[in-house]
């Protein structure tokens, strides 16, 4: 799977991680795919084909957009022939106020929102490869957002500084951090996510156990355990398996043989 990452202009990187690319070429057969959790929030236009698992078992195609909410544990999706993927990788503390939308904790979240209309614009730049163009055209539409929403700056605050400490940083360092009471900083950040600090916090450093543990298979997992702040190898284990359903040690084993479809830091789409 070809996979792209473009910065943010400076002006959006209070609320925006990236923008990012996936192109892939899977064949008539129907393959599963599973999404893990990571530390943000995801808006995601595609083109060709993507489903899910309806209530009555059948494959049901997604909406383009839709987003990819926190996870407290792997979703699958379905594809077959080609699917390209613009997403945008947002801060979960911030993504709900920019689109002016309800904060929620679904993992799926189908969503009415003016946004829908970059889909036909991005698609003439799909078929035409044109992929910089289509990039360049949601930095424009995020833009011209953002200009309309004022940031909190203590979840800014409070965003950066869990961010630094990869999720380590106890929700009394947080709020200290962002100049503001546990009390206060509890409330508005689940307003705005859906999610409690402690819940950021843990896939943030879920997060960076499950990329070290792409780059680097033979990683000390005791080790990762010290420097992540987790209380011992097996907490370690533990949390890693809720989030991710596979031991480390399994995890690890997949990286080695190459099942993974990722580059650099981005782990999304994993053969199931």
């Amino acid at each position: 799977m070809q996979h792209q990452e473009f910065e943010p202009p400076e002006t959006l990187r209070d609320t925006i991680k990236c923008f990012w690319y996936n192109r892939g070429d899977f064949g008539e057969e129907v393959t599963a795919f599973k999404v893990l959790p990571d530390g943000y929030t995801e808006i995601i236009f595609y083109f060709g084909n993507l489903y899910r698992i309806a209530n009555n078992g059948d494959l049901q195609p997604l909406p383009s957009p839709f987003m990819m909410g926190l996870l407290n544990q792997p979703v699958l999706f379905y594809t077959k022939n080609r699917l390209e993927i613009i997403g945008i990788r947002c801060f979960p503390w911030t993504v709900f106020d920019l689109l002016g939308l309800p904060s929620g904790k679904n993992s799926v979240h189908i969503f009415e929102h003016p946004i829908a209309r970059l889909q036909a614009t991005l698609n003439t730049c799909m078929e035409a490869g044109k992929i910089d163009e289509a990039v360049t055209q949601v930095k424009q539409y995020f833009l011209q957002l953002q200009s309309q929403v004022a940031i909190d700056s203590m979840l800014f605050k409070a965003g950066v500084a869990m961010s630094k400490a990869n999720g380590t940083l106890p929700v009394s360092q947080v709020a200290a951090a962002a100049h503001a009471t546990v009390r206060t900083l509890e409330r508005n950040f689940k307003q705005s996510s859906g999610h409690t600090v402690k819940d950021v916090s843990g896939l943030m450093r879920f997060e960076q156990v499950r990329n070290r543990l792409w780059h680097y298979p033979d990683s000390n997992i005791a080790g990762l355990a010290q420097e992540l702040g987790y209380t011992d190898q097996s907490h370690l284990s533990r949390e890693f398996k809720r989030y991710s359903g596979a031991t480390p040690a399994a995890f690890a084993r997949k990286a080695k043989k190459g099942q993974q479809v990722v580059n650099n830091d981005f782990v999304a789409f994993v053969q199931a």
